[in-house]
């Protein structure tokens, strides 16, 4: 447990760098939520806690009209944080290029009752974190959205949570580059989990 969360801590701290936020800004207090907490979706990502293995197959080359994939395994370990209110995993990615590991970081607004998703890239830990994905489940389905650029052109971007049972889940990442009138899934993950 100590090792998680020295872990956790630095990755709490990679983030707060890579997103220019001043640390000092973090120690101001929020205000009051006011009116009634939605707690809805709360345990919307416990499916996810644990030890999974993944099954990747992403587009080589995203929103240019290529259609060549490339398939690879990896591995996923999801803990919740802040009793519930976030949860963070360690993802690694066996691709042909090479292994590499990302950290992907969710928290709950219980005031919407949406999830905020944001990643970090292994291979760039000090880079700008791409702006976060917000949505919620529905009968079973997550679908989150952000705004973002791609190639300094404005897109889209969705994540899909689907086909979930205890041992099984799936996980899409699609583009728009017409403000979400298409979409193109230009990655597709499918995890099964591993036994205790």
């Amino acid at each position: 447990m100590k090792g998680f969360r020295v872990v956790f801590l630095a990755v709490a701290a990679l983030l707060v760098m890579a997103s220019g936020i001043a640390v000092h800004a973090s120690q101001d207090a929020p205000k009051n939520q006011q009116g009634a907490a939605n707690l809805s979706g709360l345990h919307d990502f416990d499916f996810l806690v644990g030890d999974w293995k993944g099954h990747h197959r992403k587009l080589k080359d995203k929103l240019a009209n290529s259609h060549e994939w490339e398939e690879f395994d990896g591995a996923l370990s999801m803990r919740k944080l802040m009793d519930g209110y976030a949860n963070v995993d360690d993802n690694v990615f066996n691709t042909p290029e090479g292994a590499y590991r990302g950290v992907g970081l969710r928290s709950y607004d219980p005031k919407t009752g949406q999830w905020a998703i944001w990643w970090l890239d292994g291979r760039n830990p000090f880079g700008e974190l791409d702006p976060p994905v917000k949505g919620h489940f529905d009968h079973g389905v997550g679908t989150f959205y952000s705004t973002d650029t791609l190639r300094g052109k404005p897109i889209r971007v969705r994540f899909v949570w689907s086909g979930i049972t205890p041992t099984k889940a799936h996980w899409e990442q699609a583009y728009s580059a017409d403000d979400g009138k298409t979409w193109e899934v230009n990655w597709i993950m499918d995890f099964t989990r591993v036994a205790p």
